[in-house]
């Protein structure tokens, strides 16, 4: 058994490797292999040569490894690497003399590559399981990790014949089989190793069809798996050294007209279903603005925003009076050069700003935290003045790379699925690519302040006759800014009706006195969306009364006058509102009735109101890319029976400190628990009571999470203690942190969470279609799954600037911080 033997002298093998590309190699190979029998020095020869054979595919790392994964080239391609990858494949080149197949191995076999860590965790499953292995209970998501076939792969079972050497054929079964591959079941007692050439013999087809295949067909064996005692899984791919173009056409032809009555293997597709359902959860709830960095000769500036409904006021906060976007200001060369200094694999720091307006023109003053520590004299000048403003903000910002190539991720559905598919598998129209080639970097910006704080730097004294140094912090204006270009998110409306365009005149009675004339843009059965002749004083949560006279005439069943609607939105011009139908109890609303029926018996006449974007397919590209470089902790929470709990997190390219504890303690496999951290008790006593009454149109709520961590116990429940608060005030958590700050590790982490509403079921629906063709249960319950979610979580670290806030010691603080860096710099 050729696998056995590779197995039994895998040290060997080991060894042998260090020497390949040695002048030498013959003569240290019969040296170290003296002892043993000629047929276990062939199969270790052939190992050897095989390891030799020069290739030419490339690395692409991103999703696989827990290192920074950045470009690489060499011998003119393009590679993507984390830095311990770059130091195994250079060391390997060098030893082998170029780029070969044992190179490859070895990069793709680190110990921080994701596949090797789930081996390794698998191993250890086949362990008896420890009580808290047995309550891992939370999915582990990884974003953007789902991969396209070329081509489908049918579930077909038929007769075979395998000739493993000349003259030795034995019989077998398929369990799937595609145009350029197949997988068959092989007794284990039959020897088959990686790149060996095989030829089958298709019994149970030749019965019944013409192949015209006298010699077979040849596969190279991919993966050899053992499933069970009596069978092997045994991968493979065609050669296609036959040319046969016939039989090409017939099994493409014969796989198109079964797969219904045969199934097509659907693990690829379930997979992405499941990630890319959860995506959609998370990424149009986040509270961060992205921003996207691009390269112009030698200087980098903002170009393109990513908007959420959540995250637009990040970016009209830095828009002026002229609503241009003061960002390439603020966000300028000097201080993104500072941040490509940090060695750490996000770069990170805090972003202090506020606003002055003189004449009507609005002024922006910024500083981030390292500038500050740099000119401690200008600390509280900046912080005690700025703090005072209404505009005054403090954002986390977080920068990492961004690659263009990571704006296409195609469906998991190959092309020859649907005539569809091929047309959606395309990767982004000239002019995307035209607008995002020269994108270097993405700065994630989180608005992570909070009144308490706020308050403490009032506080904060300063000589009020040297107001005039906090000029240093000011930004000029430019008359021609270069352009940011403002990209909404796209993504299915997720309101609960359909709107739909319509004019028609209304009458609003905000009080006795008070009548504001308006017509409505668009209608649903629960709300109306109207434009005022000029700007109003409603505010948000406002009840008003409606009259609808020009609706009225077309209808004397319903009563369309002193219609109560509350305003749920008011426009930045005030002349825009938002109105929702307000329901006493179960009492039927005239207006909720009259809509539904309009609605209904004129579906054909109305008009869907939806927005085109200005530019197909750049939301989309700009989507993918921020899914592929998530640096936060996302968390979902399932609602069961009457309470929430923890049912999945999402892992991003980046993982955040809860990821790293948790893969400390081999937790960050398939499935994992977040109830070391966040229990229950602490959902159902903190955040369900202010969030189960909220609905998804609502902004997310901010809590916050103290965490200690002793990296020195045994399991993650003795060595996290946490502690959930919703209010700013922290004083009750001090000595709980000030333990930590002695011995332990504290973390500190906003957590921005909101409900979700239905599932964006469009986003998936070409892969759940194709679930549902072959295993209609199946796409039943994974749309069960992704109903049950009910609220969505952001977990973005704040340690440095709430510490900053509390009454500690500031040598406590560093020592803990070096502490942490030390502990986190091991693990990486």
């Amino acid at each position: 058994m050729s696998e056995d033997i590779l197995l039994k002298y895998d040290d060997l093998v080991e060894e042998l490797k260090s020497y390949l590309g040695n002048a030498k190699f013959d003569g240290i190979f019969k040296a170290k292999t003296a002892g043993l029998t000629k047929p276990e020095q062939f199969l270790l020869k052939m190992e050897m040569s095989r390891l030799s054979q020069p290739i030419a595919r490339f690395i692409d790392l991103r999703g696989q490894v827990t290192g920074q994964v950045k470009p690489y080239e060499y011998d003119g391609k393009q590679h993507f690497m984390d830095e311990t990858a770059i130091s195994v494949f250079e060391k390997a080149i060098q030893r082998h003399g170029g780029y070969t197949l044992a190179v490859y191995e070895a990069v793709m076999s680190t110990d921080n590559n994701h596949k090797i860590m789930q081996k390794k965790a698998a191993q250890l499953a086949t362990q008896p399981e420890s009580v808290e292995q047995q309550l891992l209970d939370c999915q582990v998501i990884k974003f953007a990790s789902y991969e396209s076939r070329r081509e489908e792969r049918m579930n077909y079972s038929i007769k075979i014949t395998v000739e493993l050497k000349a003259g030795n054929k034995v019989a077998a079964t398929t369990s799937d089989i595609s145009l350029s591959g197949a997988k068959i079941k092989l007794a284990p007692r039959y020897n088959v190793s990686r790149g060996q050439l095989l030829s089958l013999r298709l019994v149970g087809l030749e019965q019944d069809f013409e192949l015209g295949l006298k010699n077979g067909i040849q596969y190279e064996v991919v993966a050899v798996e053992r499933i069970s005692a009596e069978f092997n899984h045994v991968r493979l791919k065609r050669t296609f050294v036959e040319n046969n173009i016939k039989f090409d056409e017939f099994l493409e032809s014969f796989i198109h007209g079964n797969k219904r009555r045969y199934k097509v293997n659907l693990d690829n597709t379930l997979d992405a279903v499941v990630s890319k359902g959860y995506e959609q959860y998370y990424i149009p709830r986040v509270t961060s603005l992205y921003t996207f960095f691009s390269l112009q000769g030698e200087k980098l500036y903002p170009s393109l925003v990513l908007t959420t409904e959540n995250n637009i006021f990040i970016q009209r906060y830095f828009c002026d009076e002229r609503k241009l976007s003061c960002l390439y200001t603020i966000l300028n060369q000097q201080r993104i050069t500072a941040l490509l200094n940090d060695p750490a694999q996000v770069k990170e720091d805090y972003l202090y700003t506020f606003t002055h307006v003189v004449a009507g023109k609005v002024y922006y003053y910024s500083a981030t935290r390292s500038e500050l520590a740099r000119e401690p004299e200008l600390r509280n000048l900046f912080f005690g003045f700025g703090s005072q403003k209404e505009s005054w903000h403090c954002f986390k910002v977080q920068l990492m790379p961004s690659h263009p190539d990571d704006s296409f991720i195609p469906l998991s559905l190959p092309n020859t699925a649907g005539k569809d598919i091929e047309k959606l598998n395309k990767p982004p129209s000239p002019r995307v690519q035209g607008m995002i080639k020269n994108v270097k970097y993405l700065v994630v910006l989180t608005s992570v302040g909070t009144k308490a704080e706020q308050s403490h730097y009032q506080s904060f004294k300063y000589d009020k006759s040297v107001v005039n140094q906090l000029k240093q912090f000011g930004h000029g204006k430019h008359k021609t800014p270069p352009k940011l270009e403002m990209v909404d998110l796209e993504y299915v409306n997720l309101r609960a009706h359909k709107r739909y365009l319509y004019k028609t005149e209304v009458m609003i009675n905000a009080s006795a006195e008070y009548i504001i004339k308006a017509h409505s843009r668009d209608f649903s059965v629960m709300g109306l969306q109207i434009e005022c002749e000029k700007a109003t004083d409603l505010n948000k949560g406002d009840i008003v009364e409606l009259s609808l006279p020009e609706l009225q005439k077309i209808t004397k069943k319903h009563q369309l006058s002193q219609l109560k609607y509350e305003v749920m939105a008011v426009s930045k011009s005030l002349t825009t509102i938002n109105l929702k139908a307000v329901r006493i109890a179960d009492t039927p609303h005239m207006g909720v009735t009259f809509f539904t029926q309009l609605i209904e018996n004129n579906k054909d006449k109305l008009k869907v109101s939806e927005e085109a974007p200005k530019v197909p397919g750049l939301s989309t590209a700009l989507r993918n890319m921020v899914t592929k470089t998530v640096c936060q902790l996302p968390f979902y929470l399932h609602k069961e029976a009457s309470h929430f709990e923890t049912g999945a997190i999402g892992q991003g390219l980046y993982p955040n400190a809860i990821h790293r504890i948790l893969q400390s303690f081999g937790l960050l496999n398939n499935k994992t628990s977040l109830t070391a951290f966040l229990s229950t008790d602490q959902i159902t006593e903190t955040i369900t009571p202010l969030i189960k009454d909220r609905s998804r149109q609502d902004p997310p709520l901010p809590f916050t999470l103290f965490i200690r961590f002793d990296p020195k116990k045994a399991t993650v429940e003795e060595a996290v203690k946490s502690q959930c608060t919703a209010i700013d005030d922290f004083t009750p958590h001090h000595l709980f942190l000030k333990k930590g700050l002695r011995s332990e590790l504290v973390f500190v982490m906003r957590l921005y969470i909101s409900r979700t509403g239905r599932p964006d079921t469009d986003y998936l629906s070409n892969e759940l279609k194709y679930v549902s063709q072959y295993a209609m249960h199946k796409a039943k319950d994974l749309e069960e799954a992704l109903w049950s979610v009910a609220g969505v979580g952001d977990m973005v670290d704040v340690t440095e600037e709430t510490l900053s806030h509390l009454d500690f010691k500031a040598e406590l603080i560093n020592e803990m911080t070096s502490r942490k860096q030390t502990w986190l710099n091991r693990i990486s």
